[in-house]
Order: C-alpha cells, then sequence, then structure tokens
C-alpha cells in the first residue's frame, strides 16, 4: 500500500479530537467514539471494516482521511531470548525501530518518539545516529498497533517510551499518545504500565507532572556527578543534576510515583566506590530506585572519540556494585541484556542515515 500523507491523518488523534472531527463534519460525536473503538480496540487499519458507520460515511473517510502512517517493512527475532525487533518506513522515507521485550510475567514494547535523537549520549547508538525530526503521535501510536497485531495486543503489557529519541523533546505527541493508550475506551495499557524515560528537560519533567497522567519516569542518570554526566550526555551542560533533581522531587510527589534512575556501568568511568557513595546520596533526596543496565556494544554505528572507548564494567563487579547499594538500603534491579544479537537492546537502536 502507497502511504500518503494528503489526507486528514485520524489516527495518533485523541478521543476528543476525533469527536470534534466528525462534528466538523456535521456528523454525531459519537461517530468518533466508533472509530477510536476500532482503531485501537479491534486494530482496524481502513474504513471498510467499520460496519457500524453507515456505507456513505466510510465513502466518504476513504476520500479524505488514512490510517496510514508507517509501513513495516521487517522484523527480527532473538535467538537468544525471543527479544523481537520492527524495522518501520515513514510516509516521508525515513526509518525507525521499536522493540517487543518478552519476559516471565510481562511483555515489554519499547517505542520511539524522534527519528535518530539531538541529544548526542556518547553511550547511546541512536545518538551517534543524528536527528532528523520528532514522530507524530499516530506514528507513536502505530509501532504499538503493529506489534499489537504481530503479537497479539492482550499479550502487550507494558509500553516504555525508551527507543529512538527524547520523549520530552516531542511533548505534545508522546502527549497525545499517552492520552490513546490510558483512555477507557481503549482497553489496553493502564496508566502505571507506562513508562517515560528521559535524559532530563526540567521544565517538561514539572509539565508532564503537571498533565494528570500519573505515568512513570525514568530518568537517564548514569552518573551522579555533573562532571561526567557532562562528558557522556553533553544535555547535562545545558540542564545540570541539581535543575532535574528538583524536577525530578516535583514529578514524585504531584504523582505520588518512584523515579527509577537508569544507569547504565560504563568501565572505569562510573563504576567506583566514589560512584556508589554519590549515588546513595542521590536516592536518599527523593523516593527511588536504581536500574543498572550493562553497557551494550554500539560497534554497528561505527563510533568514535570517548564513544569509541567505552567499555561495559566486568559483571562480576556490576553485582558487586548492586550488592554495595542495597547494604545501603538502596533498591536496585540489573536488567537482563535482551536482543543484543540482532541490535536491540538497550542504547543500540540506530539506522545509519544515507
Amino acid at each position: 500500500m502507497k502511504l500518503t500523507e494528503k489526507k486528514t491523518q485520524l489516527k495518533g488523534l485523541t478521543l476528543s479530537d476525533l469527536r470534534d472531527f466528525f462534528s466538523s463534519l456535521g456528523e454525531p460525536k459519537f461517530r468518533g467514539d466508533q472509530v477510536f473503538n476500532w482503531i485501537y480496540n479491534h486494530l482496524a487499519d481502513n474504513f471498510n471494516e467499520m460496519k457500524n458507520l453507515p456505507a456513505t460515511l466510510r465513502s466518504k473517510l476513504n476520500e479524505i482521511c488514512t490510517l496510514n502512517s508507517l509501513e513495516l517493512l521487517t522484523t527480527q527475532k532473538s535467538n537468544q531470548t525471543n527479544t523481537q525487533k520492527f524495522l518501520f518506513l515513514t510516509t516521508d522515507k525515513n526509518k525507525i525501530e521499536a522493540v517487543l521485550i518478552p519476559e516471565k510475567d510481562r511483555n515489554t514494547l519499547c517505542i520511539s518518539t524522534q527519528v535518530g535523537c539531538p541529544l548526542d549520549c556518547k553511550f547511546c547508538a541512536t545518538g551517534l545516529m543524528g536527528y532528523k525530526r520528532n514522530l507524530s503521535a499516530a506514528e507513536i501510536i502505530d509501532q504499538y498497533l503493529f506489534a499489537a497485531k504481530n503479537f497479539g495486543k492482550e499479550n502487550i503489557t507494558n509500553i516504555v517510551y525508551m527507543g529512538m529519541g527524547e520523549p520530552l523533546l516531542n511533548f505534545n505527541s508522546t502527549l497525545n499518545s499517552i492520552s490513546i493508550f490510558t483512555n477507557q475506551l481503549n482497553k489496553g495499557i493502564s496508566r502505571n504500565r507506562i513508562t517515560i524515560s528521559t535524559a532530563g528537560i526540567p521544565n517538561k519533567i514539572k509539565e508532564l507532572a503537571d498533565s494528570g497522567y500519573r505515568v512513570k519516569l525514568a530518568f537517564s542518570l548514569h552518573s551522579a556527578f555533573d562532571s561526567i554526566r557532562n562528558k557522556i550526555m553533553p544535555i547535562n551542560k545545558k540542564y545540570p543534576l541539581s535543575e532535574n533533581i528538583e524536577a525530578l522531587k516535583y514529578y514524585a510527589k504531584k504523582t505520588n510515583t518512584r523515579i527509577t534512575f537508569e544507569y547504565t556501568m560504563l568501565k572505569k568511568i562510573n563504576d567506583t566506590e566514589a560512584d556508589i557513595r554519590q549515588l546513595t546520596k542521590l536516592c536518599r533526596q527523593l523516593p527511588s530506585k536504581i536500574n543498572i543496565i550493562p553497557f551494550n556494544s554500539i560497534e554497528h554505528m561505527n563510533p568514535s572519540g570517548i564513544s569509541a572507548e567505552l567499555k561495559t564494567t566486568e559483571i562480576e563487579k556490576i553485582y558487586s556494585f548492586a550488592d554495595k547499594l542495597r547494604n545501603n538500603n538502596i533498591t536496585v534491579m540489573i536488567r537482563d541484556t535482551q536482543g543484543n544479537d540482532i541490535a536491540a537492546a538497550c542504547g543500540q537502536l540506530a539506522i545509519k542515515f544515507k
């Protein structure tokens, strides 16, 4: 099917927007509810499937509207963990990736919010590919809908905004997609199973807190020292830790949720006794837990500079690091590497621009 954006895109519109759209056509508002239900509960991708709409309306929608924003190009499945990676093509010929991670008690879909990423984190393949544009709410939602058709809607239990891009730099589309995921008419994902990951945009963290959605928030920390974050996460020079911690405290209090600190272990960079002390000091300031992530290779992006020098901390030291934090009454999880054989593990998503 040839994709087009010349028609009005209905996928990605919130329920309120859909109701307003059908009112603008002279139709009753409940048509918006019906279409919302067809798209997100029945996974309809064409109007002819929507049999409770009048034939004349279905014909009109085919003329002036579209439900297509992405084309699924390929899927890859890890032989080691059954992790599945989806490669999508946008209507303007950009490529993005999403990852489905099956686990014992959950199946998590990791979705992207941007084509590339502007933040240039040195340990992340997406940062090395550069940035082209934000994704629309339709493109964010479509990653879920394709995965739901492929894997079964009822089998996707969690959504994490941890794929390509910084979600809070695409704030409106991210928020619209959350509105759709959490709407009561969409029998899908509850808000306590949605996590947004951010490298730290303080004003947007506070705005998200005030939005009322109360989704979980993961903060890409990777060091509790500004000097180290400045080297591996250039965004820290603009938004230092002190500003982000203030925003995270506000988020935790406003939403009554616990912050997850994501911490990629980098050999001889953030795995010392001083790091343990500073992390302990930080975690005692707000309700939080640490998610430790072994560094995954980004060699497939031919890195240079500091990115080419990064190595993961030895696994024995990672476990020792975690145990010492736990001895300080810090909640720590060690994330299993999933899908690194197909470049689908944390920090590996990337497309080389031609």
